[in-house]
């Protein structure tokens, strides 16, 4: 039995989970630590000192639910400042059998890390999405196989490595050391997404308080991954201007009244809205918020489905777009997707089936990345391409590289 820790830092909530994993590589929720965010605009840290109290909150809470004490955690990331790219790496197989060994499969991911990046960014994942031998494509495994060229395409994931530097910063403030970096639509993917989905082709869209997350998966693999600048706040904040009332005011309209599709909104009762200072409260009606909200999501889908476009895989996506995070919530979005995308579209929750122990709360989509982060610490944790912020690789990467292989290629 081992422990696995994630710590999701968002622009809406810290949410930190603490799991069991048994031999069998089935996970059990013990420990869970769920606070209100503070110091975090748009994924990023904008005050170390009040993130810094906030994740210590969520640390305290989760190590009070588990009675177990901890010092490491997986940490979700999201922000502009993440970008990514495909690259490809080539090596001769020069021993006289030409059968690929494992070293082989490390020494071409090497040289596929090797790709121009800004001087300010570091590799944070590197995600096989196939293998060539020779003139053979879709190569799963290629360990074993006999040839004398391997080439891998691999998909790129960097940070800043400031952004970096801040949030381990303020994790050990905390008190927990950052085992390693997870980008967070990718652990949405392993709590929401099936497998048909991710080998037939699909878009994760992971709508945040601050963020919004984007990963294309086609044959099991990430291909294209995005963080954009906009969440769930600016859907609260073009209602705060739109019906002049205080920010928590438009949030807790936009949860209780809010629907993303005008065209649902059958009965028009009117709605009492809080004003600022002394002034009368405005008299609106849901269908009043219902437009705004609904421009708002559409602005977000022309963003989505221009970062689709410029992947170059809008025509492969089959099992069309699965939305989660806390703003996938909202009444409406779904229906007006279907209508807007024209592909099959879900609201994906975290698939507590395959879990035990405390997950009464953790349905929800809002829960997707950081239930995401305990399956990848179950399957990948031996895998850390961050070490310390300081931007190298550790002088054991072959090994870790190694170990992570055996469990994400197929035997």
């Amino acid at each position: 039995m081992r422990h696995v820790v994630g710590l999701d830092i968002g622009s809406s909530k810290i949410a930190c989970l603490v799991g069991e994993v048994d031999d069998h590589g089935r996970l059990r929720i013990i420990g869970i630590g769920v606070v209100p965010s503070a110091g975090i605009r748009k994924g990023a840290i904008v005050d170390l000192e009040a993130a810094t109290r906030a994740v210590e909150a969520a640390v305290t809470r989760a190590e009070h639910t588990s009675g177990l004490p901890f010092h490491s955690a997986l940490v979700g990331m999201a922000g502009a400042h993440i970008v990514s790219l495909n690259s490809r790496g080539t090596i001769s197989i020069s021993r006289g059998s030409h059968t690929v060994q494992q070293d082989d499969v490390q020494r071409v991911l090497e040289a596929a890390r090797a790709i121009a990046l800004p001087h300010s960014h570091e590799i944070v994942h590197l995600i096989p999405r196939g293998f060539w031998l020779d003139s053979e494509n879709g190569v799963r495994n290629p360990v074993g196989l006999h040839g004398y060229r391997l080439e891998v395409e691999a998909h790129v994931v960097a940070a800043s490595t400031t952004a970096l530097q801040t949030l381990e910063t303020c994790c050990r403030g905390a008190g927990v050391e950052v085992q390693a970096f997870v980008l967070d639509p990718l652990a949405a993917g392993e709590a929401v997404l099936t497998e048909d989905e991710k080998e037939l082709g699909v878009v994760l869209v992971d709508v945040g308080g601050g963020t919004t997350d984007i990963a294309i998966f086609i044959e099991g693999a990430a291909w294209h991954t995005v963080s954009l600048p906009v969440g769930g706040h600016h859907l609260s904040h073009d209602l705060a201007v739109g019906l002049q009332c205080p920010l928590p005011v438009a949030e807790e309209l936009k949860v209780r009244h809010g629907c993303a599709a005008t065209s649902l909104v059958t009965a028009n009762e009117p709605v009492d809205v809080a004003t600022f200072g002394d002034m009368p409260s405005n008299a609106v009606t849901r269908h009043d918020i219902a437009e705004i909200l609904q421009y708002r999501v559409l602005d977000l889908f022309d963003l989505v489905r221009r970062e689709i476009k410029r992947s170059g895989y809008d025509g492969l996506l089959p099992a069309g777009v699965v939305f989660c995070g806390g703003s996938a919530q909202l009444e409406g979005l779904r229906e007006l997707a279907i209508e807007y995308f024209q592909l099959p579209v879900r609201v994906g929750q975290p698939h507590t089936a395959r879990l035990s122990g405390l997950i009464d709360t953790l349905g929800s989509p809002a829960f997707a990345a950081t239930v995401g982060l305990l399956r990848w610490g179950a399957h990948h944790h031996q895998v850390r391409e961050h070490q310390n912020g300081t931007g190298h690789s550790s002088s054991d990467w072959k090994e870790r590289l190694t170990r992570w292989l055996t469990t994400l290629l197929p035997e």
